[in-house]
């Protein structure tokens, strides 16, 4: 009777103290992390709503713009790894900090683009600025977060990525009308109204960011506690199973698998990405119109994206999650290029959005249920790097499509098999590996 009476109160003690320390966390962080990421992702893509002027007036092609806009990949693909190496011995509040700053002054610069050359160079040095900035928040949310609260969270964090648009897209139609101002062009405005929000965050994140659990003063010294145990537990079982050096997290044949679905998710997410507003401003609209119906697939992509995540929670499953949803897209961006009605357009490209920003948050669970420190912190970043060249590949294929039929229809047709390739690749790995991705649950 007496262990009895001890044991039920240690239970509700320990889960009141896990429901605590998970609400100060997400409280604190996840919402300045949507916020920095906000503007990451703004600063990256508000491109595709100034080419909408800047391409007439510089005189670019749809091969030149699709360069350009792909060739911040590379850049970001040489220093991703050195990058999040760099965060994991530095701190996040530091490197953080540091990335931010660069890549929102380097934003505001574009707006002194005056032909290719210094189109191709700033966007370079952009994604250079910017490398390591996402990878190194997924391995940040690692060394807070249990494995079980993960999806989720990836989520509420990556729920930047379609907000950024849908919030984005009509401020950034809308500051193309300041036209003439001060006798800077819309698109020269866009990008310094939009770049400058990204520095003073920046500056903010150095103070605000804690790096480590242990050296949270917002925290209890109980909720430390829990939150050191339940983590030290996670890392020892995964140590157990295998622990992996950096070199063998790099050249893991999981992870290569993993960063060939990350490459077909990337090529559809900003394959639709760049060229999305061109698409929609063919149908006949203003600029500022274009901005407020290119808004409506990131809408729905933001509700789709978070209820997913919390499925895939609830079921702790995660393969059928990342690949049903990749298929879903390559279906999708296929039907969409037969179609030439406006509204069904929009209907069958906000299906593709959805099954995009679905997969998104839960792929980010599969190499971190298996992988910790240093070897996460590396494989991560190669994943994030390798699948974010298909951002310089998705969207200039659409721009090398375009320019020899002279139709985007084409190259989204093209750019669907990535996506099902990807999808396919989901299923085929977990089924011959027997491992789901090694257990990721």
């Amino acid at each position: 009777m007496s262990q009895t009476a001890t044991v039920a109160p240690d239970r509700g003690a320990r889960s009141e103290i896990e429901t605590s320390t998970i609400r100060a966390i997400s409280w604190r962080l996840i919402p300045f992390l949507i916020l920095a990421y906000f503007f990451s992702y703004l600063d990256r893509v508000n491109l595709s709503f100034a080419a909408l002027t800047m391409n007439a007036e510089l005189k670019f092609s749809p091969l030149v713009f699709s360069f350009g806009a792909g060739i911040f990949f590379i850049g970001y693909f040489v220093f991703e790894v050195p990058s999040n190496l760099a965060l994991e011995r530095f701190g996040a509040s530091k490197w953080i900090a540091r990335i931010m700053v660069s890549w929102g002054i380097l934003s505001a610069l574009m707006a002194a683009v005056y032909d290719e050359h210094s189109f191709y160079a700033l966007r370079f040095f952009l994604g250079v600025a910017e490398a390591g900035f996402f990878p190194g928040i997924i391995l940040y949310l690692t060394y807070w977060y249990p494995a079980e609260y993960r999806a989720r969270f990836l989520a509420a964090f990556a729920i930047a990525v379609p907000v950024s648009t849908a919030i984005g897209a009509p401020i950034s139609g809308l500051l193309l009308g300041l036209d003439g101002v001060m006798g800077l062009k819309g698109w020269q405005w866009l990008f310094v109204i939009e770049g400058i929000p990204s520095v003073l965050l920046g500056i903010v994140t150095w103070f605000y960011l804690t790096d480590r659990p242990e050296k949270a003063d917002w925290l209890s010294a109980e909720q430390k506690t829990w939150l050191k145990a339940k983590l030290d537990a996670e890392v020892a079982a995964k140590q157990a199973a295998k622990h992996f050096t950096l070199f063998e997290a790099l050249s893991s044949p999981k992870v290569l698998a993993l960063s060939a679905i990350y490459f077909g998710f990337v090529a559809s997410l900003y394959g639709m990405q760049f060229w999305l507003p061109q698409i929609v401003k063919a149908f006949g609209l203003t600029n500022a119109q274009t901005g407020f119906v290119t808004a409506i697939p990131y809408a729905f992509g933001t509700v789709a994206m978070i209820l997913w995540a919390r499925r895939s929670d609830a079921t702790r499953e995660r393969v059928f999650h990342v690949g049903a949803p990749l298929l879903l897209t390559a279906l999708a961006l296929a039907v969409s290029s037969y179609i030439t009605d406006p509204t069904m357009t929009m209907v069958v490209l906000t299906v593709a959005a959805i099954g995009v920003f679905c997969t998104f948050a839960v792929f980010w669970t599969l190499p971190t249920a298996w992988l910790s420190g240093t070897a996460a912190a590396g494989a991560i970043a190669l994943i994030n790097s390798i699948g974010n060249l298909a951002g310089f590949g998705g969207p200039y294929l659409i721009g090398w499509v375009k320019e020899a039929t002279g139709s985007t229809s084409t190259g989204l047709l093209v750019l669907s098999l990535l996506p099902l390739a990807a999808g396919l690749l989901v299923f085929l790995g977990s089924h011959e590996t027997k491992t789901e991705f090694a257990d990721a649950k």
